[in-house]
């Protein structure tokens, strides 16, 4: 198995799970979850579970040991006559060694599956000369297959650990309960990527089945399988065309199969996201939304806290705070002010924490020269934007130019389109040189000529597929927008997302939204609308004879 959209999990593990979690007594249910997480662990990666339960049982014990050194510091604080700062900074080291313990044996094994290869491309050339004149032989290391979904329960891993250390969450004694937190089997593909005070007791508790979360879930299922199967699949064979042999095409077709891959990874991703937080809302876990709707974003910073936002969250709080707040970066951070000002020099004295946290963003998705050119991409179009936001305040004060009127808005929005496109190239291309090419004809050599002799379409999508694929994002697109203008609207209530990527309960102020949400929120029309989806899926989905199922994108990051 390796999509969750395939009939071995629509057709097996899941029903199978749901009906097995029912009918048991609500304090064993967790056991089915746990059970469920194994088997389609083991399905997808076969014996490299292993990696996965040595992962949890080390975090389990160092979080155990974390908890003790806290609760005999407390007591070591309480004691008559103690020095309170040496006793602080004694089992704050202590504290501090286990957490690197633990999370150096998930980085570790992370590195080991991911990233040997590429440190040795790397330190090769500089490496071998000395080894061959100590007379040491050197041998390049094998790729070998990485366990499904490592990255995104390592860094749930790491997250535990430093939860606990900060005393944000208590170290949890039940190791199943700890090992479910880790593996549960909707999440471990492609996350999203949780804390434990998010999901761990509630995966637990057992909460029975009920119709509206059956009802709900299966619609954010289907919406997610229309994302994968009408529009990610099908763009699938254009755009691995144009990637692998782009010195083949000029710059107009170039572009069009990284707008189209932005688009695939979107719907393939996102799609994704919708079967787990269905999933997870079937079994009444509230998963965190990973996507708010990305591609209505004015600035490359507010795309990223739109797309893969559990990510990001994660970055933002386990290294960027911890880097800003380091002794060096504060010092840094005063000689910038003294510099350059109370206003620009926080923002140059920034760009440390930001350029650990993309560097680290690119090397996570992957072991390449094109990851880290995505990392340092989007480093230089983030941190420069810091500068350039009160130099462009400035300037439309002096002109007069309205910031909040529709056509600045949406030269923001076209500014920011531009900027995924080509980051997005960079992220797919076929490694540094490939992307510093694709770049170099996308500028340097762009035309329409193909597309006015038919070329753009006989590379794997004709005339019907481009149609199929325009009409689907028109819908996605609708649906983006109601949930944009809902979410802005000041009298919109905080009810979670809900069906089929729809907004759930919510009060508009525009007539328009507020008649498409009460009409959405109609019993009939959703079962209507969700037939639609099979039917759509049924008939215009990238499946049948001859197809090649794509496998989830994100699940090999």
């Amino acid at each position: 198995m390796t999509s969750y959209f395939s009939l071995t999990m629509l057709g097996l593990i899941l029903p199978g799970t749901a009906v097995a979690y029912q009918v048991m007594p609500r304090r064993a249910r967790w056991a089915v979850l746990l059970a469920a997480s194994y088997v389609t662990f083991w399905a997808i990666s076969g014996k490299l579970l292993a990696f996965l339960l040595a992962s949890t049982v080390t975090i389990w014990l160092c979080g155990l040991a974390l908890d003790r050194e806290i609760k005999q510091r407390g007591e070591a604080l309480r004691a008559p006559g103690a020095n309170r700062k040496a006793v602080k900074q004694s089992y704050a080291r202590r504290m501090r060694l286990i957490m690197a313990a633990g999370a150096a044996v998930n980085l570790g094994m992370l590195f080991a599956f991911k990233y040997v290869v590429f440190a040795h491309r790397l330190l090769a050339p500089l490496a071998a000369p000395l080894l061959t004149h100590l007379g040491i032989g050197w041998t390049a290391p094998a790729a070998i297959a990485a366990p499904i979904g490592i990255s995104f329960y390592t860094l749930q891993a790491v997250s535990y650990l430093v939860d606990v250390y900060r005393q944000s969450v208590t170290a949890d004694r039940n190791l199943c309960r700890l090992a479910l937190f880790m593996a549960f089997f909707p999440q471990i593909m492609e996350g999203p990527i949780c804390r434990y005070g998010q999901t761990a007791q509630a995966l637990w508790a057992g909460h029975g089945i009920t119709w509206e979360n059956l009802v709900s879930g299966s619609q954010r299922i289907l919406w997610g399988a229309a994302k994968k199967l009408i529009v990610a699949d099908r763009v699938n064979l254009l755009v691995k065309t144009v990637f692998a042999s782009y010195e083949s095409y000029d710059g107009g077709v170039i572009a069009l199969a990284a707008v189209l891959y932005t688009i695939q990874l979107y719907c393939d991703f996102s799609g994704t996201m919708d079967f787990v937080v269905g999933t997870g809302r079937i079994f009444g876990v509230r998963l965190p939304e990973n996507f708010r709707q990305p591609f209505f974003s004015r600035t490359a910073s507010e795309f990223w806290q739109r797309w893969h936002i559990t990510l990001g969250t994660w970055f933002r709080d386990y290294v960027f705070y911890p880097v800003s707040l380091s002794k060096p970066v504060k010092r840094l951070t005063t000689s910038a002010r003294h510099l350059l000002g109370n206003r620009m020099g926080p923002v140059a004295a920034s760009g440390v924490a930001l350029l650990a946290v993309w560097l680290g963003n690119g090397l996570w998705h992957g072991a390449g020269g094109q990851y880290v050119l995505f990392g340092l991409f989007w480093f230089t179009i983030i941190w420069l934007g810091g500068f350039a936001e009160p130099i462009a305040q400035s300037i439309c004060e002096r002109l007069g130019i309205d910031r909040s009127a529709l056509p600045y808005r949406a030269f923001q929005h076209a500014r920011t389109l531009v900027i995924v496109f080509c980051g997005e190239l960079i992220f797919r291309a076929d490694g540094g040189w490939a992307a510093l090419g694709m770049l170099k004809r996308l500028f340097s050599q762009f035309s329409l000529a193909s597309f006015a002799d038919g070329t753009a379409f006989k590379l794997g999508m004709d005339g019907a597929d481009f149609a199929c694929v325009g009409i689907a994002i028109a819908v996605l697109f609708v649906v983006g927008l109601l949930r944009e203008r809902a979410q802005h609207d000041p009298a919109a209530s905080a009810t979670p997302a809900g069906h089929a990527g729809m907004p759930a309960a919510a009060t508009a102020n525009t007539a328009a939204t507020r008649f498409a949400l009460a009409w959405w929120q109609n019993f009939n029309v959703r079962w209507v609308l969700g037939c639609a989806l099979i039917l759509a899926i049924v008939v215009f989905g990238a499946y049948g004879t001859g197809y090649v199922p794509v496998d989830p994108m994100y699940a090999s990051f």
